[in-house]
């Protein structure tokens, strides 16, 4: 009802008549969501958690049990007694102690840093770097052929990704067939190589193998970059009278980039951990231990000296990944940058 004085009532309706969806709204507003980067924090924190159950623990127990002695037999007893604390006699044990192999087809050199470690550091090394390069170059030719229009495209990536999808394991022996000294390698060549026992040969054989294995993996990530880079832009450079190899130079590598980084450090990281396949192909073949291969077997013999190696690697991998995170993270920036302006 209007007032004597003509003024409208304004007064708020009463909150009791207005049903049980109120109470709802209420309770909404009261528990909301936090917003700016407490939000972020919220969904972020599962993950962190999941992280540091599944990764953070076993990282810090190992560190924690890499500076204690092994257990030891006490003589008067007869019993094993808890080792003590070791400092970092574990860690000098590795990355000082001359190699002692045996019945291994080759020696450790015996002047500095000769140890089952660093021997095997060189190894994982001579993988990497070998195998990477190698996966890059064809897996960037794979993908030129796969990104083509032609007919039985599809046909030809299916097979492409056939040693991709076959498991580790048959992989490696299968090429242990082909590589013995009566194999089809061999015999297609026509020589007398001892490939599972000489050291270089053995190695060689498992470069081959996982070139063959993970090239597919290769050019399936960099089949995804040639796909984002347009069509337009070959078609001007055609009409501009440029050469197939100047398009390739000049408009196909710069804008593939940041896809062919991103392929070479996840193939890295994993070449780096390379185990499966020279374990299975190789057996017990020293000149082709990679750190994981020594990390697993001293694992079977001595737990806290396993764990200091195990940190070794860690930090090993993890260094390897910073600086290439650090190199190749900032060219594939800079590279983004220098597309943007230049549109």
């Amino acid at each position: 009802m209007p007032n004597p004085s003509g003024a409208t009532d304004l007064a708020p309706p009463d909150d009791s008549s207005a049903g049980p969806d109120s109470g709802r709204r209420n309770n909404s507003r009261r528990f909301a969501l936090p917003t700016g980067p407490g939000r972020a924090w919220l969904f972020v924190a599962p993950v962190l958690i999941a992280l540091a159950v599944v990764i953070g623990y076993p990282v810090g127990r190992a560190v924690v049990m890499s500076f204690r002695a092994d257990d030891r037999l006490d003589p008067a007893t007869g019993m094993f007694a808890p080792g003590g604390g070791a400092g970092f006699a574990n860690y000098t044990h590795w990355l000082l102690q001359q190699c002692q192999i045996q019945g291994g087809s080759e020696t450790c050199p015996a002047g500095n840093l000769g140890s089952q470690f660093w021997a095997a550091v060189g190894v994982t090394l001579l993988f990497a770097v070998i195998t990477v390069t190698l996966e890059a170059t064809l897996g960037l030719g794979m993908a030129t052929v796969m990104g083509k229009t032609f007919r039985g495209r599809a046909l030809l990536r299916a097979a492409v990704l056939i040693p991709w999808a076959i498991p580790t394991a048959v992989t490696a022996r299968l090429w242990e067939f082909m590589f013995q000294y009566d194999g089809v390698v061999n015999r297609v060549l026509h020589t007398h190589i001892l490939w599972m026992s000489d050291p270089w040969a053995s190695r060689f054989a498992v470069i081959i193998a996982d070139v063959w294995k993970t090239t597919p993996f290769m050019a399936l990530l960099i089949l995804a970059g040639l796909q984002v880079i347009p069509g337009d832009v070959y078609e001007a450079a055609r009409v501009d009278g440029a050469s197939g190899w100047q398009r390739f130079t000049q408009i196909t590598l710069p804008l593939l980039k940041p896809a062919l980084l991103v392929a070479v450090l996840f193939r890295t990281m994993d070449a780096l951990r390379l185990y499966d396949l020279p374990a299975i192909m190789m057996h017990d073949n020293r000149a082709t231990q990679t750190i994981s291969m020594l990390v697993v077997e001293q694992t079977q013999l001595e737990s806290n000296s396993a764990s200091a190696l195990s940190v070794l690697t860690f930090l090993m991998i993890f260094a390897a990944a910073f600086v290439l995170v650090k190199v190749l993270g900032a060219n594939a920036v800079a590279t983004q940058e220098e597309q943007r302006r230049a549109r």
